[in-house]
């Protein structure tokens, strides 16, 4: 049996389609099938026009994620950035944890989510509904990252065939967009503008998980070329579907069943005279496909920090069979297993939004300093100045409204 080694390399195999599919899969999560309904809350009928909004803020921080990590493609990405910027090893190690702390949360509360869905097809206790799906999801982690990659690429695409149904389902409600377009476009007013700011504060969290590509840089081909492309493709992708299953949400469902569902496609599917089990089958699935990715992502993040010498020594191990951080992913499998245990975690997951906005403007800001002090931009990828700039802006404005929302 080989003994973890700190001499053994991450395996260096992702492509640019597989680390896509894992971007995809990262932003998508399960949030979309029952984050649609909360917006609408807010929103109405301007519901898209909330999405989109919401797209084009994280859009500047994500073109600005394209070139940092084109600039320094390694684990710990955010930590890494800001190191580079500042030279501060201290704010570049709280980064870090911030970071991992965000994935195990995150994952903790999708397990937590999983029991809920799953009880209504399987009426099992919490405790191994939990505690085996978050098993498996560490032994696959562990496994390689070949597999994991391959294991997250074909439940995004599971994920995607999921909402493509949906929008196949009520494509007749697509087509009465046309005459329904003035209604979707809002007026200029006080209301009209609060109702699609409040909005867009929530389906805001749709579009967060692209950051989490950058974790694992170490294990892409040619990450110079490839990371950037990748967290496009996938933020573009995720944008394309939300928009277009938002509007297939307010023209196909009545306000008030959207406003009033937990699990509006579901409720979709049986208006038009489908089961909605399958539905409900893909919502676990991309459940779990979310939580594997936060998995991977807070591991890797812990074997950069231990590189930087920000964690122990022993966190930064790879073992030569698997050729994966195996001491550190077993140690976030184990803290997502007993936070899902032991937490209701509502209010830590709104917790982890604001971190991850508090982080947002660190990578935008540490963007902008590297650039003025390093006027020689990466030959794959680069933005002008102003995107970071905008990047901080709109990110420290999000992150305000969370706060004292």
């Amino acid at each position: 049996m080989h003994k973890p080694s700190s001499d053994t390399q991450l395996d260096r195999s992702v492509t640019l389609v597989q680390l896509t599919l894992f971007g995809t899969g990262s932003i998508l999560g399960a949030g979309i099938y029952v984050l649609i309904g909360k917006v609408a809350g807010e929103a109405g009928i301007y519901t898209p026009m909330a999405f989109l909004l919401a797209a084009a803020i994280a859009a500047v921080t994500a073109f600005s994620y394209a070139e940092v990590s084109a600039r320094y493609p390694r684990s710990a990405g955010e930590a890494t950035y800001v190191l580079a910027a500042f030279q501060r090893p201290w704010l570049a190690t709280l980064v870090g944890y911030a970071i991992v702390l965000t994935g195990i949360v995150s994952s903790a509360t999708l397990a937590n989510g999983f029991v809920g869905y799953s009880q209504q097809l399987l009426p099992l206790p919490a405790l191994p509904l939990i505690v085996i799906p978050v098993a498996l999801i560490g032994l696959v982690a562990i496994w390689g990252i070949r597999q994991s990659m391959v294991a997250a690429a074909v439940v995004t695409l599971i994920e995607i065939g999921g909402l493509l149904l949906v929008i196949a389902v009520a494509k007749d409600s697509l087509l009465t967009l046309p005459t329904q377009w003035p209604n979707l476009v809002p007026a200029i007013n006080q209301v009209n503008s609060l109702a699609i700011i409040s909005g867009c504060t929530l389906a805001f969290y749709a579009f967060i998980g692209f950051e989490d590509m950058v974790n694992v840089a170490e294990e892409v081909v040619e990450p110079r070329k490839n990371l950037p492309k990748a967290i496009l493709l996938a933020f573009f992708m995720a944008t394309s579907l939300y928009v277009i299953v938002a509007v297939l949400a307010v023209l196909a469902l009545p306000m008030q069943q959207l406003v009033a569902s937990e699990a509006p496609f579901a409720t979709l599917m049986e208006i038009y005279g489908y089961s909605p089990t399958l539905i409900s089958l893909v919502s676990l699935i991309a459940i779990i496909n979310g939580a594997l990715v936060q998995v991977i992502m807070a591991s890797r993040v812990l074997y950069g920090l231990a590189r930087q010498g920000g964690a122990p020594s022993y966190l930064a191990s790879v073992n030569p069979t698997t050729r994966t951080p195996v001491i550190a992913t077993v140690l976030v499998t184990l803290i997502v297993a007993v936070l899902a245990l032991l937490f209701p975690l509502a209010s830590l997951a709104k917790m982890t939004s604001i971190i991850v906005l508090a982080v947002f403007v660190l990578v935008n800001v540490s963007l902008i300093k590297i650039k003025i002090d390093d006027d020689k931009s990466p030959e794959s990828f680069a933005v002008p100045l102003f995107v970071p700039f905008g990047g901080a802006l709109l990110s420290a404005a999000l992150l305000l409204m969370a706060i004292f929302a």
